[in-house]
């Protein structure tokens, strides 16, 4: 077994093409997400410019110092990378960006997903066989994963999608444990039945709770609003939303002209055909 209780870290030689790996940023904080699919690649989905967020908040400036930098020469596998953002294929070093390498769990127990505090390593949800998650990763690395959003859409939900090919039809949180875990985390501090428990005991036992409870029913292998969607699909639905965010906009551009137009030729056609008929009628 290559996991242990407490830890799901590996060594290099030990990961595996479909592996669904990640890595820890700045002091833990976050962790970075991607599918190894063999020969040292691993396809992630990322922001760009070394940004993981796209919140306007601390985090962007947090992962972006958390970032690797290769100064002014290139990685020789993979070249310079920081201005490319959507899902790209980076080589194990580039992806680790100096930490070190864990592999995500899938089909744990709840015994087991409850006992890991921390969302973002293990899932109930089953994998699919390696060479569908390989498809996967391959076909969204040439066609995109959408829009980068750190609770909607980000690292992680990419590196689940291509595992289990399951999308969640409530887009409020995507599929990510960590952030299910900052919507848990959240939800306990500022609900308010909280405030009317006595003792601190009690206060942080109801606490503790609410949030295993919010993170085991967010958790892909929990959730009944999932389905299983094609890849193939899954693009072809983005590209038609993409179309139906644009159409409306060329046809309010094409009327607004239309409506700046027609008037002044009207206006123009009932003027000269003002000055030119009673000169008409004068003459006849």
């Amino acid at each position: 077994k290559r996991m242990g209780f407490l830890s799901n870290k590996i060594a290099r030689d030990e990961v595996k093409p479909g592996d669904h790996i990640y890595s820890w940023r700045q002091a833990y904080v976050y962790a970075h997400h991607g599918i190894y699919v063999g020969e040292g690649q691993v396809n992630h989905f990322t922001r760009g410019d070394g940004q993981e967020t796209g919140t306007g908040t601390f985090l962007d400036n947090l992962i972006v110092s958390s970032s690797l930098n290769h100064g002014d020469t290139p990685c020789p596998n993979c070249g310079d990378r920081t201005k490319v953002g959507g899902v790209i294929s980076s080589c194990l070093d580039c992806f680790l960006a100096g930490g070190d390498l864990y592999v995500f769990e899938y089909s744990v127990s709840p015994a087991i997903f409850l006992a890991k505090p921390r969302g973002g390593t293990c899932t109930i949800g089953a994998s699919d066989p390696p060479e569908e998650v390989i498809h996967r990763a391959n076909f969204l690395l040439r066609n995109g994963f959408g829009v980068y959003n750190v609770f909607k859409n980000n690292c992680e939900d990419f590196a689940i999608y291509c595992k289990t090919g399951l999308l969640v039809a409530n887009t409020d949180v995507g599929r990510s444990g960590q952030a299910a875990s900052i919507v848990a985390a959240a939800s306990v501090v500022l609900s308010s039945p909280l405030r009317f428990v006595a003792g601190f005991g009690s206060l942080a036992v109801a606490g503790y709770g609410m949030y295993c409870a919010s993170r085991l029913v967010s958790d892909i292998g929990m959730r009944w609003d999932v389905s299983k969607v094609p890849v193939e699909r899954l693009v072809a639905d983005m590209d038609d939303l993409a179309g139906m965010e644009t159409k409306p906009e060329e046809r309010l551009v094409a009327d607004m002209a239309g409506m700046e137009t027609k008037p002044e030729e009207r206006l123009v056609a009932d003027m000269a055909g003002m000055e030119t008929k009673p000169e008409e009628k004068k003459t006849s």
